[in-house]
């Protein structure tokens, strides 16, 4: 059995390296790239081969806004300094923009739109052939409106054109070495709220603080979904079962109290993505 497991393992390598072969045929291809780059797990990838396969002709744009947490920003920042790219920060203020706050189940759209709009600029007045963001293959799994203006403004996804998965990126980053190999899913603050529940900056700084208080606890993939008076948390599965201890659910209460919250909840399914697209019937 130990012999069959090490030969499937083998061949899993194989084909995530043959993936990875292909990538960087098909980046070298594209001469220059602008790389949208948020430093998660898939653009922080993505960053990193395409800097090893056109060097210079690389430039990261990062933008900042008030769904973005300034501890991801930092470790963009860092990262991108560590490998020499250079790095272009933007504001990119979502809430300005006409219908966003109102959170529509397209929310995600306007959003991308103006964020790779943006992009676009920096790659024109850089003489840069092309945009790229990280999406993976498994990204064409959930209900995500922002795919439709990438698809408009015709940005480039590298790694879900060789159908790279999560698992693919996870498992390469690690072989190369990269920190993000293991990091927790991120999406923008905005996505912690039920559709039709007015964002404000108010209540993403909220959140912000309730992750981060969680995440300083030492607990690894989080979510804070923001029900009004009410704050759900969802952690991983195997994380649960730290919350059936008594002094950490007060202190966890008497924290999320000091941020402006009312009631506590603990999600009993766990963390999962989309979790807010669970009421949507769109097909």
């Amino acid at each position: 059995m130990k012999k069959s497991n090490e030969i499937d393992r083998k061949d899993k390598i194989m084909n995530e390296n043959e993936k990875l072969n292909k990538l960087k045929a098909n980046i070298k291809k594209m001469g220059s790239l602008v790389v949208a780059f948020s430093g998660g797990v898939d653009s922080t990838f993505l960053l990193n081969v395409a800097v090893g396969v056109l060097g210079e002709n690389v430039i990261a744009v990062t933008a900042k806004s008030s769904t973005y947490p300034e501890r991801e920003f930092k470790e963009a920042q860092a990262f991108a300094n560590s490998i020499g790219v250079r790095h272009i920060v933007i504001i990119s203020e979502e809430l300005e923009i006409e219908g966003f706050s109102e959170n529509p189940v397209n929310r995600c759209y306007f959003c991308k739109h103006e964020l790779f709009e943006k992009i676009q600029d920096v790659a024109k007045q850089n003489n840069m052939q092309y945009v790229a963001d990280g999406s993976n293959i498994d990204d064409l799994g959930d209900y995500r409106p922002g795919m439709q203006a990438v698809k408009e403004l015709e940005v480039v996804s590298p790694l879900k054109e060789v159908k790279m998965t999560k698992d693919d990126i996870r498992i390469l980053s690690k072989e190369m070495g990269l920190l993000t190999w293991d990091k927790q899913a991120f999406a923008c603050l905005a996505s912690r709220f039920p559709y039709g529940q007015k964002i404000t900056k108010e209540k993403l700084e909220m959140i912000d603080k309730a992750e981060q208080y969680l995440l300083d606890l030492g607990f690894k993939q989080v979510r804070v979904r923001h029900h009004g008076d009410l704050a759900r948390i969802e952690v991983g599965g195997q994380e649960i079962g730290r919350f059936f201890n008594e002094d950490l659910m007060g202190n966890v209460y008497t924290a999320f109290k000091k941020i402006g919250f009312t009631y506590v909840s603990l999600d009993m399914k766990g963390y999962r993505t989309g979790s807010m697209n669970e009421t949507l019937s769109i097909q």
